[in-house]
């Protein structure tokens, strides 16, 4: 670590409020990331992120929400929202990112972001992942993904957060714009190596089936780059999800967005067979977050209670 990185990090930590156990730990690893040295107290190396996350909950299969989901992007109101609906955990928008160099995140102000994790407190709800949903739209391959992927990293071990969604989105589908491939592969190796030096995982969301999902992660050849699995994408396009789930394997797939797309309450959907599902999952040992992100009805798309708290009920009625 350089004086100037070092005097830099002294000062932002003289500007935050005291910090308890916890916080100080979460300082620490954003210390870890910053000197560019492994953070011993996050999940090592050798171990499944997925075996990890039911951590603090006592379930093998803890539901989350998205934040920008519920209509909540980045709001505090977020928290209390979650609880209403039901929900054990919030997956956690980095904001917006647009021409910007980086998300526009309120996580990178100590003040604000100690307002976040207060509010997590107050209603009983975990963060169960950061998301950089700012990709859905812009180009994994040619931004200058560093200072975004820096800030992500260093938010989640502030926060305490080990998991971290990545989603290449329309303008990085790898069927449709195949020549994107080096480049990419390229960046998720660095990306990689980032979080491996700060002991977390980065999950991608991308076009490709469980096969060549698999081939892009071994080309990549980081652990901490691992499959963000959709049960949406398998479904939309005509694939079987269990053989799909089966190929990706348990060490491979770090959260799962347990949806499908709009039109219906997934215990009406009938072609999601949740039950079947779970049977799947624990032959395959795998436990984790299932976070919804859609299945919302129809006639009632803004009612975000109502869709997400069926969604909820349903989703704890069969995996807890």
């Amino acid at each position: 670590m350089t004086n100037s990185t070092m005097a830099e990090m002294n000062s932002n930590l003289r500007q935050t409020p005291p910090l308890s156990r916890r916080g100080f730990l979460r300082a620490g690893a954003a210390a870890a990331v910053l000197a560019g040295i492994p953070n011993r107290g996050a999940a090592s190396q050798g171990e499944s992120a997925s075996s990890k996350q039911g951590e603090g909950q006592g379930l093998a299969y803890p539901i989350g929400v998205c934040d920008w989901m519920i209509l909540k992007r980045q709001k505090l109101g977020a928290f209390a929202r979650t609880a209403e609906i039901g929900a054990d955990g919030l997956e956690l928008d980095m904001g917006g990112l647009g021409n910007r160099p980086t998300f526009e995140s309120k996580l990178m102000d100590p003040v604000e972001r100690r307002r976040f994790l207060d509010a997590a407190d107050e209603h009983g709800v975990k963060i169960c992942s950061i998301a950089m949903s700012g990709f859905y739209a812009q180009d994994f391959a040619t931004r200058d993904i560093a200072p975004m992927v820096r800030d992500t990293i260093n938010t989640m071990c502030l926060m305490d957060v080990r998991v971290a969604f990545l989603p290449l989105g329309v303008q990085g589908d790898l069927l449709k714009f195949p020549e994107k491939r080096p480049a990419i592969v390229d960046r998720l190796k660095r990306t990689g190596e980032m979080a491996e030096a700060a002991g977390v995982v980065i999950g991608i969301e991308t076009a490709y089936d469980a096969a060549g999902e698999t081939e892009l992660l071994e080309d990549i050849g980081s652990p901490a780059i691992r499959s963000y699995f959709n049960f949406s994408n398998a479904l939309q396009n005509g694939r079987d999800l269990h053989e799909e789930l089966r190929t990706l394997g348990t060490e491979r797939i770090c959260q799962i967005h347990a949806t499908d797309e709009d039109g219906v309450w997934l215990q009406v959907n009938a072609r999601l067979d949740m039950p079947a599902v779970k049977a799947t999952l624990k032959d395959m040992g795998w436990q984790g977050w299932l976070v919804l992100e859609r299945s919302r009805k129809a006639d009632r798309a803004r009612d975000v209670v109502g869709n997400f708290g069926a969604n909820t009920r349903y989703l704890k009625k069969i995996f807890q």
